[in-house]
């Protein structure tokens, strides 16, 4: 039997959720590591005095969430690496949060696309730029068709955006401004969408031209304004709270 005197007896309340507290504070510890295999059921549940229902249950959440593998005839191991996912329950947990607002929401994009920015302006090199104008001169070609090529210009913004995010050269980075880009996707539609119809196509590229001088010369005074300026915040999105 494996020594796991670093997994702890839990009491009867919510006994699922403390085993995987428990796992967890292992891997946090690193007495659990990337690629280890964990104790078996039995050895689980014997070591935490809880059944090995509770155990298999927890494990089955970890899984989900791609914290933990199992592999058939082996055993369950420590997932290396990040995994896709791990970004789903975080989403639905921000989505059903009813205490969440639009405003909530907005200083959280801002927060992350200037860290995104900044983080990018650092690592930023001359093939990187290159790709970023490619970008922007389609994001402006894409603009400049008209109503009828909203979607197309929507994810020309997108390859913009995330061309700046994979500057950064930090995965776990992009994960997160992956989440805010999801839950942000219906008000940025909407913004591209609406800027279009009305005949406000230049004002959104020329938002877009000043973020890319801002990296082209690492600019870094005045980008919350900056970013902020993409936004067209006087635009109304119905998802906001009245």
């Amino acid at each position: 039997m494996q020594n796991i005197s670093y997994l702890k007896k839990v009491n009867s309340e919510s006994v699922v959720q403390q085993v995987i507290n428990a796992l967890t504070e292992a891997m946090l510890n690193r007495e659990l590591r990337p690629g280890d295999k964990i104790p078996t059921e039995a050895e689980l549940a014997e070591s935490m005095g809880v059944g090995r229902n509770s155990i298999r249950e927890a494990i089955k959440i970890l899984v989900y969430l791609g914290v933990l593998e199992i592999r058939r005839a082996e055993g369950t191991f420590v997932c290396e690496g990040f995994s896709e996912s791990m970004i789903d329950p975080m989403i639905y947990g921000i989505i059903l949060d009813k205490e969440d607002s639009y405003e909530n929401l907005m200083e959280l994009r801002e927060l992350i696309e200037v860290g995104v920015m900044q983080l990018a302006m650092q690592k930023i090199q001359e093939d990187d730029l290159y790709i970023l104008k490619e970008k922007l001169n389609r994001m402006e070609k894409e603009i400049n068709k008209g109503p009828e090529n909203v979607e197309n210009a929507f994810w020309a913004d997108n390859e913009f955006h995330n061309t700046i995010s994979d500057m950064g050269k930090n995965p776990l980075v992009n994960k997160i401004n992956q989440v805010v880009r999801v839950l942000t996707h219906s008000m940025r539609l909407k913004t591209v969408e609406t800027m279009i119809k009305t005949g406000r196509g230049w004002e959104l590229f020329e938002a877009h031209q000043k973020i890319y001088e801002m990296m082209a010369n690492k600019v870094t005074d005045n980008l919350n304004s900056a970013v902020r300026k993409t936004y067209f915040s006087d635009i109304p999105f119905t998802g906001a709270e009245e």
